[in-house]
């Protein structure tokens, strides 16, 4: 286990640096300054990540331009006409119906809250080992509007249907972990960087099944909490650090 740590350390510091950031969905957030509209921004983005890298910043670019670049100002200010726009806003799966209801629900809440922190924070306790009831909880918040479509709960994965959560949990590492690197933005405090779990993708599974740190053949939920273990008993205080070094070698191709 010493080897495996020594040389997925090596690999964080490889891949955890700032020219990480340019072909990554994150530097949608990066793009901007104000700590609410990158949340919003990175939180949309990263219910949007899934197909090509470029393809998922091509779709954060335009919500950026439909949101005329200030997305914390647009969501809390716009009106009914202002959704418009956003009737011809596709991206895969993700249709002008999910968008509208994004729009609808990101209103109600930062009507009332300054930040998405709480929406995910209040259902966590600092004994909680993981995330796991903060994505139960915010999945569930997500969907109590009585105007929520069905076919937007595909879109907000939830453990209650065995998803691994890839997409919530590489937004949660983006929020609350923190470090030199800069990669990530370490804007949430209510949530502590050992209870994050790792965006569990194809990239990830492979390399990580390769090395020993997960025997689940399926990524599912029960796979992310194997990995996020495997994770935690190499660094206990910061397991989602591993992501870089899993994903970075996976998209890059390299060969253990």
């Amino acid at each position: 286990m010493k080897d495996i740590k020594a040389y997925l350390d090596e690999k964080v510091a490889q891949y955890n640096r700032p020219n990480f950031i340019k072909d990554d969905p994150i530097s949608l957030p990066h793009s901007l300054s104000k700590a609410a509209d990158r949340e919003i921004i990175g939180f949309w983005v990263a219910v949007l990540a899934w197909g090509r890298r470029a393809s998922i910043i091509k779709s954060g670019k335009r919500l950026l331009e439909l949101m005329d670049y200030a997305p914390h100002d647009f969501i809390v200010n716009h009106e009914e006409a202002d959704r418009k726009a956003f009737l011809d806003f596709k991206h895969r799966t993700f249709q002008p119906t999910d968008a509208l209801y994004f729009l609808h629900w990101l209103q109600q809440y930062y009507q009332k809250e300054d930040s998405l922190e709480q929406a995910f924070a209040r259902h966590l306790g600092p004994e909680d080992e993981h995330v796991g009831p903060a994505l139960l909880g915010f999945e569930q918040d997500f969907f109590a509007l009585e105007e929520a479509p069905q076919r937007t709960r595909k879109h907000i994965a939830t453990p209650a249907r065995k998803s691994a959560c890839k997409r919530l949990n590489m937004f949660l590492r983006w929020m609350v972990r923190r470090d030199e690197a800069g990669v990530d933005f370490g804007l949430w405090r209510q949530i502590s960087p050992a209870q994050l779990l790792l965006p569990l993708d194809v990239h990830v599974g492979r390399q990580a099944r390769a090395l020993g740190l997960l025997q689940r053949e399926k990524d599912d939920w029960a796979a992310c909490l194997e990995l996020g273990q495997a994770a935690r008993a190499l660094c206990a205080e910061d397991p989602a650090k591993y992501d870089f070094a899993l994903f970075g070698m996976g998209v890059e191709g390299e060969l253990l």
